[in-house]
Parts: C-alpha cells; sequence; structure tokens
C-alpha cells in the first residue's frame, strides 16, 4: 500500500492551523479551509494528491471519530425542563419545514430523494457553534443553553433518522424500527453495565491507576466502545456512524464529570480525532468533492443558495419559538443562524447518499458547498449579533 496522497493529506491537515495562526485575518474555521484545499490539491483541480485506498481508510475512521466526539458533547441535562420542551417543538417545525420543502424540491425536479434532503436539512453542527458561544461568552446564558440544546437536538435526531431510512441494507421501515428498539436495548444494557463497574472501588482504582500511564486504558476502552457499537449497528442494518455517535452519547452520560474528575481523559481523545483522523476525513471529503459538476451548469450553481436558504428556513426560522424565553430579537436570530450551521452531517449524509444512489452529484456538490457557506457565513454573524447584546447600554 502506497501512504504518498496520505503523507501528502496529513501535510495539509497540519498546515491549516499554522495558517490560520500566521493569517489571523482569515477568519475560516478549519474544516472549510481543509475541504477547500483538499478540492484544489485534489482531482478536481491541481490533481497532485489522490483519494488511495490509504486515504480512504483512515477518512472512514475520522468520520466515525468525529461523530464519536459529536456525541461526547450530547448533554442530557439540555433534555430537561421548559427549555427542551421549548427546543423540541423548535425540532418539530423544523422537521415539517424539512419535510414541506424536501416535497417541493421533488416535486420541481430538483431532487431526487425528498427524504434524504429533509433529513439533511435538520442537522446542526453542535461541535462548530460551541466554542462560538463560549467565545461570546454567553454559552451559559440563556441565548447559549437555548442554542446548545437545539443544537443537541439537531445532532441527535438527523443521525438516527439516516441510519433508520438509509443504510446499505434494504429492508422494511417496520423491521428498521425493530433493530433500532433491540439497538436501544443494547445500548440501555451497555449503559447500566457501565455504571455498575463504575461502582466497583477495586475496578476503578485500576482504571485510574492505568489512566495516565503506557496503558491509556479509557483511551483503549473508549475506542473498544466505538469500534464494537458501530460494528454492532452495522450487524443491525445501520450506518456505523450511529454506533460512534452512540458511543460519545454513552460516554458523556456514564461519565459526565470526566472533566472534572479526570481532566487529561477529554483532551486525549480530541488529540486523536482533531489531531489526526478527523481533518483527515475532511481533507478527503475536499479531494472527492466533484467540482466539475458543480460547475456544469448554472441550474446546478444555483442550487448552492437554495440549499443555503433551505438550511436557514429549517432550521433557524423555528427559533422564534424561542422568542418568550430569550432578551431580545438579535438573541433569537443569533440561535436562529446558528442553529442553520451545518456541514460534517452534510458531507457524510451526502457521501452516504452517493453510495446509495439516492442523491445525484450535483446535488451532492451543491449541499456541501452550501454548508461550507454556511459555516461561514451564519457562525460569523450570529456572533457580531450575541456580542451588541453583550454591550453595556448607554443611557441619556
Amino acid at each position: 500500500m502506497n501512504f504518498d496522497n496520505l503523507v501528502a493529506v496529513l501535510a495539509v491537515a497540519a498546515a491549516v492551523p499554522l495558517i490560520l495562526t500566521a493569517v489571523p485575518r482569515v477568519r475560516v474555521p478549519g474544516p472549510v479551509l481543509e475541504i477547500v484545499a483538499g478540492i484544489v490539491l485534489g482531482p478536481a483541480v491541481l490533481d497532485l494528491v489522490k483519494p488511495d485506498q490509504a486515504v480512504r481508510l483512515v477518512s472512514t475512521i475520522g468520520l466515525a471519530f468525529l461523530l464519536f466526539l459529536a456525541g461526547l458533547e450530547i448533554d442530557v441535562r439540555h433534555f430537561r425542563g421548559p427549555r427542551a420542551r421549548l427546543a423540541g417543538e423548535a425540532l418539530g417545525l423544523s422537521a415539517l419545514l424539512a419535510l414541506i420543502i424536501g416535497i417541493v424540491l421533488h416535486a420541481a425536479g430538483v431532487v431526487e430523494s425528498p427524504l434524504l434532503v429533509g433529513i439533511i436539512l435538520m442537522a446542526t453542527s453542535l461541535g462548530l457553534i460551541i466554542p462560538i458561544l463560549e467565545d461570546a461568552g454567553v454559552a451559559d446564558r440563556p441565548v447559549g443553553q437555548f442554542a446548545i440544546a437545539g443544537a443537541s437536538l439537531g445532532e441527535l435526531t438527523p443521525v438516527v433518522l439516516l441510519s433508520l431510512f438509509f443504510s446499505g441494507r434494504t429492508t422494511a421501515i417496520g423491521s428498521k424500527l425493530l433493530l433500532l428498539s433491540l439497538l436501544g436495548v443494547l445500548v440501555v444494557l451497555v449503559v447500566i453495565g457501565t455504571l455498575r463497574i463504575e461502582r466497583s472501588m477495586w475496578i476503578t482504582r485500576m482504571i485510574n491507576r492505568l489512566a495516565d500511564t503506557s496503558a491509556q486504558i479509557r483511551i483503549r476502552l473508549s475506542i473498544l466502545l466505538v469500534v464494537g457499537l458501530g460494528a454492532l449497528a452495522t450487524h443491525l442494518g445501520f450506518e456505523a456512524i450511529l454506533g460512534a455517535f452512540i458511543a460519545g452519547a454513552i460516554l458523556r452520560l456514564v461519565d459526565a464529570d470526566a472533566e472534572r474528575k479526570h481532566p487529561l481523559f477529554h483532551p486525549k481523545l480530541d488529540a486523536i480525532g482533531y489531531g489526526f483522523l478527523i481533518p483527515v476525513f475532511f481533507v478527503t471529503s475536499g479531494l472527492t468533492f466533484n467540482l466539475s459538476v458543480l460547475f456544469s451548469s448554472a441550474a446546478t450553481l444555483l442550487r448552492v443558495p437554495l440549499f443555503l436558504l433551505a438550511l436557514l428556513v429549517v432550521r433557524g426560522l423555528p427559533a422564534v419559538l424561542y422568542r418568550s424565553a430569550l432578551a431580545s430579537i438579535r438573541d433569537v436570530a443569533a440561535v436562529g443562524l446558528l442553529q442553520a450551521t451545518s456541514l460534517p452531517f452534510i458531507v457524510a449524509a451526502t457521501t452516504i447518499g452517493l453510495q446509495l444512489h439516492a442523491i445525484s452529484s450535483a446535488n451532492a456538490a451543491a449541499l456541501v458547498a452550501a454548508g461550507l457557506f454556511s459555516v461561514i457565513l451564519f457562525p460569523v454573524i450570529a456572533l457580531q449579533l450575541l456580542r451588541s447584546t453583550c454591550l453595556p447600554q448607554v443611557h441619556g
């Protein structure tokens, strides 16, 4: 197996943060620049780097780890009380809008599968908006909490729906629901078993003793959980990303105070994911991006702003339901823009859609391009709105 292309991909992954630090005026999220670099260096433009077997293998693992870390960000505390109820109502409105828009686009001959497009439009990138809220100093304020609750639902629901309706195995929906229930039962058993193991002082002492040695036992057990649940999800007829996502959610649930009890645990996982695997996934997404089909016709190119507007309508508009709980219309607009920010799930879902022939190359490219613009534009505008609400008011 030749590793030259993988070396080139890793070089891009290492260069991106250095470029963003050296040129602070370039206010572009790292994943966006990684995808763009992949497009430029890949077959679409310069044809210097190719997505060969080694690159695709690491990229696939990177996708699973991305969903694992996304699941690790899901905090069950955001699914309780009035805030969770409003976030749930907003997600229900998003689902309705996504279905309507998907049906309209399908009737107009724009998309092939209204359900797949609807699921894609419902997604929010929780991992991208949390740093923005922390940067604005509002993560613990109502506006930040509503954004996180809404984004958490927007991260969880599309992953489940994608695995339920679009997987490599064609099974009746009734059977899929039964298998999903079985997966849920197995997950509950894993959670109960893990919690019981944690109560064992002997096992806890042993894990703590091995955690920061060369054994790195917590990391090894986490990887086992990711791969094991990914394999289980695949055997039950779902996408492996569902198992990886659930693995992250389980870890967060059974070890909610990990950042306090084991301060090095999450940084180590981030180091594996964001330091190695996940950048390879984003660069590879650029290498496989079909730029030629995107610019093949004006009609295809016009789908980019169309899908961008659809993202804003599906995920941004339902934020009006938060108006009674937020201080100002600026906060509502900021939450709406953040909820409409989506990229990793779009890349993953379009990749699966292409494999199942549920989406055309043109629509896949246009959706990914719309996701790129959403990550570039929406958070910047939301951050300005949040900062303006934090400014002290001067009264005459």
